[in-house]
């Protein structure tokens, strides 16, 4: 009878060598840039109790995939989103360690669910937190470290979309007070819907949609909406982050954007590259809780390769530095090759093949010699 074929759970994939290859290289820059900054990596666990990960909160507990832990009898989960995980070794084993506290991680997720913008429900996350200060320079640097990361990796031509995530609600408790639901005004405006803003009663927040695109120009307008001068603390800070970025990225500016922002606080960006219609990063400020009734600030960003990773990003020809050892090699040879960043392939009986085994070299007598293709 024949087996049948192997099948993985919907969302999930196997990485072939090239691929793995691809992503092992893709990482290990964007890791090393951060790093470069003086962050530190920190490797979370895969699976954590429900509860760490969010499962108290409705919004979050949607994302987790749970099982029962045979050892403890409670309630596991796969991590969906490494940030929180992040925020936990830092009020924890790293509770008293100086502040800002400069951490960067890299591993892969879980989602219960995928979207159609991307399918996978299993993904790489690359990403930096500084846990201590959302201030302007806090910002600053952790957008600026975010581009350095992408640069390192060859990701590019990049644009950022900053965001305030908290803007309804500056103008709701403020000059521009709404009868509706403030969560319905943030749909309203998230979905960019003109219409269903006047049906509510919010005619007066239309202005916000006409903000948004290029930088300056949204900036612009957004200054002049703000007649009562409830966001000017906010458009100033926007400017002050994107002066030292100007030259490096293009800039946009879509203020009342809420996808993907479930957390952030005052100010939050995307990041896209052209070609894929999902970001490939998100960051900002947040709170990461510390007891029952205290916070402590923070910025950073995630980024998601995986798209530009099957595009191509981080693929190199390994046939060219793959060498084919025949039987009866020196051994001494093949280690000092290694020790020059030659891959070795070395023959295990007279039929294996140089050219069948990938391999674009093969040792002679006197050293390498092309295979011919």
């Amino acid at each position: 009878m024949p087996r049948t074929p192997a099948l993985l759970p919907e969302g999930l994939r196997d990485r072939l060598p090239q691929q793995a290859e691809a992503a092992s290289r893709v990482t290990r820059a964007l890791v090393d840039a951060m790093r470069a900054h003086g962050y530190g990596r920190v490797a979370p666990p895969l699976a954590e109790f429900r509860e760490t990960l969010g499962g108290d909160d409705d919004r979050s507990s949607r994302d987790l995939l749970r099982f029962t832990d045979p050892v403890s009898q409670r309630t596991l989960a796969l991590r969906p989103d490494i940030t929180r995980q992040v925020g936990r070794i830092a009020t924890s084993l790293l509770a008293k360690a100086p502040r800002p506290l400069r951490l960067c991680y890299a591993g892969q997720v879980v989602k219960l669910r995928a979207s159609q913008l991307r399918p996978a429900r299993e993904m790489l996350q690359v990403g930096a937190e500084l846990i201590g200060s959302d201030s302007v320079a806090a910002a600053r640097e952790i957008v600026t470290v975010a581009i350095d990361a992408l640069e390192a990796a060859g990701i590019g031509p990049v644009t950022i979309d900053f965001t305030l995530p908290d803007v309804v609600d500056l103008l709701a408790n403020g000059p521009l007070p709404v009868d509706t639901d403030s969560q319905q005004l943030r749909d309203e405006l998230d979905a960019k819907d003109a219409g269903a803003l006047t049906r509510i009663g919010a005619a007066a927040y239309l202005p916000l949609l006409r903000a948004t695109g290029p930088f300056d120009q949204a900036i612009a307008d957004l200054r002049v909406f703000d007649t009562a001068g409830v966001l000017a603390a906010r458009i100033d800070a926007l400017e002050a982050i994107a002066a030292p970025i100007r030259d490096r990225v293009t800039l946009t500016l879509d203020p009342t954007e809420r996808h993907g922002f479930a957390y952030q606080s005052w100010f939050g960006f995307q990041i896209f590259v052209p070609g894929q219609g999902d970001a490939v990063g998100r960051g900002g400020g947040y709170a990461i809780p510390v007891g029952e009734d205290q916070e402590e600030s923070a910025v950073g960003f995630s980024l998601y390769p995986d798209p530009l990773i099957d595009a191509g990003l981080g693929a190199e020809d390994d046939a060219e530095r793959r060498i084919f050892l025949p039987l009866g090699h020196d051994p001494a040879l093949a280690a000092s090759l290694r020790a020059d960043d030659w891959q070795t392939v070395a023959a295990l009986c007279d039929a294996d093949d140089a050219k069948a085994l990938g391999c674009g070299w093969r040792l002679g007598a006197d050293g390498p010699v092309a295979v011919q293709v």
